[in-house]
């Protein structure tokens, strides 16, 4: 059945009602997630307890480079979690119950939504990579203040292809069953690009298909921004840009069908 869209048109609005009407949305998506941290805690602190046991822990003793490639593998594992979890899981949830319906008959630019949502997951992946900064003192990692910054850098930019992916899949399950297909994605995309366990450690047809992922993309400029980064990385950059428009360019197109 089609639907009348009743978004507001941007260009019939002064510019401060609707710059006031994105930044209304985005603190009400920040308040709203704040508020229920039975969401937001185990997203966010699930890949810190990831490295604590296995990149601390277990890792004491196995050098300087193996310190610090186990901080950027699981710096990468940590923001992929918001952005997927955090977009998916609550648009699946908001569309079934008819959420998504109201936002798109309120008077409020029609980008405002979505924009509210993406600075949450930034803002997320933020803690979540300087969490894992603060633990990295206790397992000795050696870092300068300018590659603890492009970590940081990278980990806040790295989660928006993980948001448009979350972003798709959300429009695709139920909101029941977002959770479990979402981990069905993360988990065995996380072990794919080499997150858990080296590369050279997983079978070499594994190997080969570890670039089709965009994990292992942002893994290696995770990689570059903590001084072990080979070779060009415009090419990541470039990989991960056409993941987020191609899984943006989806989502929008099943996000039509519904007013």
């Amino acid at each position: 059945m089609d639907t009348l869209d009743l978004t507001v048109d941007n260009d019939a609005m002064p510019a401060g009602r609707v710059l006031g009407a994105y930044l209304a949305e985005a603190r009400s998506e920040c308040l709203r997630y704040l508020r229920a941290p039975g969401f937001m805690l185990p997203i966010t602190l699930f890949p810190c307890m990831f490295y604590l046991v296995f990149g601390v822990l277990m890792a004491r003793g196995e050098g300087a480079d193996a310190a610090r490639y186990l901080l950027a593998s699981y710096a990468t594992f940590g923001v992929m979690s918001p952005g997927l979890f955090g977009f998916g899981v609550s648009l699946a949830l908001e569309r079934d119950g008819g959420l998504l319906t109201l936002k798109r008959a309120l008077p409020m630019p029609p980008g405002a939504y979505l924009l509210g949502k993406m600075l949450m997951a930034m803002a997320a992946a933020a803690f979540v990579v300087l969490f894992l900064l603060g633990l990295s003192q206790v397992a000795h990692v050696s870092l300068s203040p300018a590659q603890a910054a492009a970590l940081l850098a990278t980990g806040v930019l790295g989660v928006l292809p993980f948001c448009a992916m979350g972003m798709f899949i959300g429009t695709l399950v139920k909101g029941q069953g977002g959770p479990g297909v979402l981990n069905l994605v993360y988990l065995p995309m996380s072990f794919l690009s080499g997150l858990w366990f080296p590369l050279p450690m997983l079978p070499r047809v594994l190997q080969q298909a570890a670039p089709l992922w965009p994990s292992y993309h942002l893994d290696r400029l995770a990689l570059a921004a903590v001084g072990m980064g080979h070779g060009a990385l415009v090419g990541h950059v470039l990989v991960l840009l056409g993941f987020t428009a191609a899984f943006l360019l989806l989502a929008a197109r099943r996000l039509r069908r519904y007013g």
